[in-house]
């Protein structure tokens, strides 16, 4: 994570902005192998509700900083910054508007969950640190092709429902959620969940835990003590 800046010296640093924190989960993404080529996308929702904010296109998740975000429309018109969107996050605005309580989406094809996705099957909760997706992970069945017209955000929108996260058959995940931390939480610990349940499928049978287990380590796991912890934590290794 790069240092911040500092006010009047030493011991004065400049609190990070919601756009630092946005840079600092792309560096996250970037650690954790989410990032092949330019398919993939993170957007936070302007807090004075003025569009929404994500890097601009060409933007490496390495070298993302707050001066290299875009602020959007719905129609992804740039508002503010330098660039142009990536013209796939067209599907993030259907969510924001059908979601009041999503504040931030991460969309990414990283290898496992793309491999996951390929076999047709939801995610399976069968470990404990899979269990935040207990009742809490959407499922889309039939690919719809590249998200960057309506139909698709109308589709990954009513799959997505009322969970944080969503599987996308032939294609990836989408984590949608209340705030960046979370929403970086949640597509971590999916690719981390689809690597596990790869290697299980691989050795024999899945075991899922059982409902009122995985229901009180989804509640635990998702504190957000627990979420912002995690996130400072990947962000120093960034």
């Amino acid at each position: 994570m790069k240092q911040r800046a500092t006010v009047k010296g030493i011991g004065n640093a400049k609190a990070p902005t919601p756009l630092d924190t946005l840079a600092d989960a792309c560096h996250i993404l970037y650690l954790k192998d989410h990032m092949a080529s330019l398919a993939g996308q993170i957007t936070w929702r302007d807090a004075t509700d003025r569009g929404y904010w994500t890097p601009a296109l060409g933007t490496n998740f390495s070298d993302a900083a707050a001066s290299s975000m875009v602020l959007v429309n719905d129609e992804l018109d740039v508002l503010e910054g330098t660039g142009v969107p990536n013209p796939a996050v067209r599907f993030h605005t259907w969510v924001y508007r059908h979601r009041p309580d999503v504040n931030a989406i991460v969309h990414t094809h990283p290898r496992n969950i793309s491999a996951l996705s390929m076999l047709g099957v939801p995610l399976p909760v069968a470990h404990m640190d899979a269990c935040m997706f207990h009742n809490d992970c959407g499922f889309l069945e039939e690919w719809p092709g590249v998200p960057i017209d309506d139909e698709e955000g109308r589709l990954i929108t009513s799959a997505l429902g009322e969970n944080r996260s969503a599987l996308l058959v032939n294609h990836g995940y989408i984590c949608a959620c209340a705030s960046i931390e979370e929403s970086i939480y949640l597509a971590v610990s999916m690719e981390n969940a689809a690597e596990l349940a790869l290697m299980a499928m691989a050795a024999g049978t899945v075991k899922p835990i059982r409902s009122e287990l995985a229901q009180a380590a989804h509640d635990f796991l998702l504190q957000p003590a627990i979420v912002n912890a995690t996130f400072s934590y990947w962000a120093e290794q960034a």
